[in-house]
């Protein structure tokens, strides 16, 4: 059994300049070749926390990246995600906002393209955002909208002539996540996975023309985080199920009540077929996914779960427990195994070890959450 986990290990935590909001995915990952610094980022209100950190958390360096828009500079704009997408010719760093889609340089130096959500569109009383990022095939990045469509950006290999090359429009609601599976997907499984409010799962085959290739229909619990395996969807729901789709087909292989409360994230190793998922039950829990060689049934068994352990940090708290009030943690136990861990595009950690404070619980978001 230590040799099967052996990918996941908990590594020394590294201090955020600042709180991390309560949002899904909220955690990205860009992992470089060689010995160069890893990148870490999450956002918080208007800003995006930048972190570059070198092997055992040595060499830290910090920067905040705000929201801007153009020709007004900086934009008080709430950041909804933030994700590096890399593509075969380039990596850009894309955040999604209340106002639009931002794309920069991996490094978040020179802002590359900015593409403004169209407000009108929407009815008076509908917020407006853009959530769920992900590079798919050799030049597409997907980024999913409030309204329910999916832009998909064709990225030159320098420059910045990105264009909106189409708009996947079979969701009826927010989208909440996207993920693609780049190069390892079976024929005819489709590459790219979308999810929404409603709980309604797209798969999608990427290419000069997107395809549908199956859809499961809403089933009236919000869908938070996908992964795709090997022709598999593994998709987290606000009940705390794990649910395995077939890709091809939408037919449901295997649920599991995985958490307690909501699921807030997933990430998976490719090459091991390890699922870690993290819930607001403040539980990580690593699964492994197979597929039975006599039936080709999807299989998924339990590995281990994690529960932080204190000290704990509480973010945005009331001033009378200001004392306790600490700059935010970034818990680096998504090692995943190096080159074994999936692109860290979203990355699961950004909301695994919380437990919510009762702001949250009253149905105020973002009021205040501990880290620990």
């Amino acid at each position: 059994m230590a040799a099967a986990v052996a990918e996941y290990r908990r590594e020394q935590s590294l201090p955020l300049p600042g709180s991390s909001a309560a949002l899904y995915n909220n955690l990205s990952v860009l992992r470089l070749p060689g010995p160069q610094p890893q990148r870490f980022s999450a956002v918080h209100g208007p800003s995006l926390s930048l972190l570059s950190a070198a092997a055992a958390g040595l060499g830290l360096s910090h920067r905040q990246l705000p929201a801007r828009e153009p020709g007004m500079g900086l934009s008080a704009a709430l950041l909804t995600q933030a994700a590096w997408c890399v593509l075969p010719s380039r990596v850009l760093l894309v955040l999604t906002s209340q106002k639009g889609i931002q794309m920069y340089e991996a490094d978040g130096s020179v802002l590359v393209y900015w593409h403004a959500l169209d407000v009108a569109e929407h009815p008076p009383a509908q917020a407006v955002f853009a959530r769920g990022i992900a590079a798919v095939g050799e030049r597409f990045i997907c980024v999913g909208t409030s309204s329910g469509p999916v832009l998909v950006f064709d990225i030159p290999p320098k420059g910045t002539n990105v264009t909106v090359s189409e708009v996947l429009e079979q969701h009826g609601a927010a989208v909440t996540d996207i993920a693609a599976e780049q190069g390892r997907a079976p024929d005819g499984a489709g590459d790219l996975v979308s999810a929404d409010d409603a709980g309604t799962l797209c798969v999608w085959s990427a290419g000069e023309e997107f395809r549908l290739v199956s859809k499961v229909p809403a089933c009236g619990c919000t869908c938070s985080s996908v992964a795709l395996w090997h022709g598999t969807v593994a998709a987290g729901f606000g009940n705390g199920q794990i649910r395995l789709y077939e890709a091809a087909s939408g037919r449901l292989r295997a649920q599991v009540n995985a958490h307690a409360r909501w699921i807030n994230a997933l990430d998976l190793a490719p090459e091991t077929g390890k699922l870690l998922s993290g819930a607001e039950d403040s539980f990580v829990h690593i699964w492994k996914l197979s597929r039975n060689p006599d039936t080709d049934d999807v299989e998924v068994s339990w590995v281990r779960r994690s529960c932080p352990k204190p000290p704990t940090r509480v973010l945005g708290a009331p001033p009378e427990r200001e004392q306790q009030l600490g700059k935010g943690i970034l818990p680096l136990c998504c090692a995943l195994g190096g080159p074994e861990s999936s692109s860290g595009a979203k990355g699961a950690m950004g909301n695994l070890e919380r437990a919510w404070d009762k702001g949250w619980r009253d149905g105020i978001r973002g009021n205040g959450f501990q880290l620990r």
